[in-house]
């Protein structure tokens, strides 16, 4: 007598869930979101797989926590692969996800990125770095400005979680950034360097780095332009990793699509402040944008949407 099939989906671990993500998004660069992921998990060969709602697993919203019993919510483990889904599946589900801009930043409780020489490592947990190189193994490309390959070194790869390194992207208008850093020596992914069309190159670059000129007006970069440029190549999903500049003009231009702030219970004092915008007259103006919350070991994300707002095509500039 044949034993009646378990109609419970098997509950996957963190690397499941990590997996299934970056098979969504690879189909979203690739110009084949999936539209609705109720229902899906991967196959042995690591392939998606069509099955009956209540066999899959259920990736967002309450819908995802009201399928588990009382025992499966109680669970940290779970909760933190709902979590997983929820932070993730936004940008990787849905027409829209093709072409975004996700931006990031991670602050102190008093709003500084950086202490007052600006050096800003470990301002945030080691929960929100992982964070990071999550979002760079669902992008097509990470963007940073000057000041934060010039005082970090950072090397803009995923080498925390699996998944390909998107191409690096450095806003340097003036050609000021040192050639010793990573980005331009270890030769690992493919670098675009931004910069004005009157700024002075002295030298060679590497052959993993393209010098881009952008049009601008009086060393100003325009975020119009930038988005542009990297669309032309095929770039459409985009991370803004940083720092407090080219994340305050990308959010001025009305450029994101999501933001994500992560904020350390840490006070820096006088530092190097977050996000910088132009003055309001008045409370009507501000931005409202939908937002989401999520614990992050002992730090606290914020995820902002501005779906309903983003506009990248207006009038903006940028500047280093």
């Amino acid at each position: 007598m044949k034993q009646a099939p378990n109609k419970a989906a098997a509950v996957p671990d963190e690397g499941e869930i990590w997996a299934l993500l970056l098979e969504l998004g690879r189909l979203a660069k690739q110009g084949n979101p999936v539209s609705n992921p109720r229902g899906l998990r991967l196959d042995r060969l690591g392939r998606l797989e069509m099955v009956p709602a209540d066999l899959g697993w259920l990736p967002v919203g309450s819908e995802s926590e009201q399928a588990l019993d009382a025992p499966a919510r109680r669970s940290n483990g779970m909760h933190e692969l709902i979590r997983l889904l929820e932070l993730y599946v936004p940008l990787c589900v849905g027409a829209r996800c093709q072409r975004f801009v996700v931006g990031h930043l991670g602050q102190s409780l008093d709003g500084q990125i950086a202490v007052s020489s600006g050096a800003s490592r470990n301002v945030t947990g080691p929960e929100n770095i992982r964070h990071m190189h999550r979002l760079r193994a669902l992008c097509d490309a990470v963007v940073v400005g000057a000041s934060t390959v010039t005082f970090d070194d950072p090397q803009l790869t995923t080498r925390l979680v699996s998944g390909q390194s998107p191409v690096r992207v450095v806003i340097d208008p003036s050609l000021r950034v040192p050639r010793d850093r990573r980005v331009f020596t270890d030769g690992r992914v493919k670098t675009l360097l931004l910069a004005d069309t009157a700024a002075r190159f002295g030298g060679s670059l590497p052959a993993h780095v393209e010098l881009l000129r952008i049009p601008s007006s009086e060393g100003v970069l325009s975020v119009p332009a930038i988005l542009s440029e990297l669309r032309r190549r095929g770039l459409g999903r985009l991370f803004v990793e940083g720092g407090g500049v080219t994340v305050s003009h990308f959010l001025a231009a009305r450029a994101f699509t999501r933001l994500h702030i992560t904020v350390s219970p840490v006070f820096l004092g006088e530092g190097r402040p977050g996000i910088k915008l132009p003055a309001i007259a008045c409370m009507d103006e501000a931005l409202r944008p939908a937002v989401r919350r999520f614990d992050s070991g002992q730090d606290v994300l914020f995820d902002f949407s501005f779906e309903s707002e983003a506009q990248p095509e207006s009038p903006a500039s940028f500047e280093a």
